[in-house]
């Protein structure tokens, strides 16, 4: 795929993952928007509509969850959002998972999401958990075997019911 007039010509060596800053949600809302396979389910705006707001500053005052970016030249090139979950087993040794991994698609295969997993990887081994879980669509082979390639395993079949 040809670069978009958006990519930053940038790479993972001038890249850094950083939280995110509420100033970032319109970029972080337009890269989600990618994640969707059939049905939009993100409104752009603008303006941006206050549920964003209201959900960055809920997930800023939970210290168990961090907003990622990755940023190169500047520009916010990816996301994944990091949670760090209590638990009771493993000798009460806590998990993590990482949602909404999603990098510009014309910056994919630059090694921008690699940069954020192993960050989000490096998070989750300094909070002491014994994992790091993720789920990916069925419908994303590509995804998958970059996830493959970082480590990640596919030991579980997931379910999930939509509310």
């Amino acid at each position: 795929m040809p670069p978009s007039p958006n990519a930053s010509n940038a790479s993972p060596a001038d890249a850094a993952v950083r939280d995110a800053r509420e100033s970032d949600l319109p970029r972080i809302v337009e890269l989600l928007a990618q994640l969707s396979l059939d049905t939009p389910r993100e409104a752009l705006g603008p303006p941006l509509p206050e549920s964003y707001r209201r959900a960055f500053q809920e997930v800023q005052a939970d210290r168990r969850q961090r907003l990622l970016v990755a940023e190169a030249q500047g520009r916010v090139v990816g996301t994944a959002s990091l949670i760090i979950v209590p638990n009771l087993s493993h000798q009460g040794r806590p998990y993590a998972i990482v949602e909404n991994v999603v990098v510009d698609a014309a910056e994919r295969s630059a090694g921008y999401g690699e940069l954020l997993l192993r960050h989000a990887m490096g998070e989750a081994r300094r909070a002491g958990c014994y994992k790091l879980s993720l789920t990916s669509n069925k419908q994303r082979k590509e995804a998958h075997r970059f996830y493959q390639r970082l480590g990640f395993r596919a030991t579980h079949e997931g379910y999930r019911v939509d509310l």
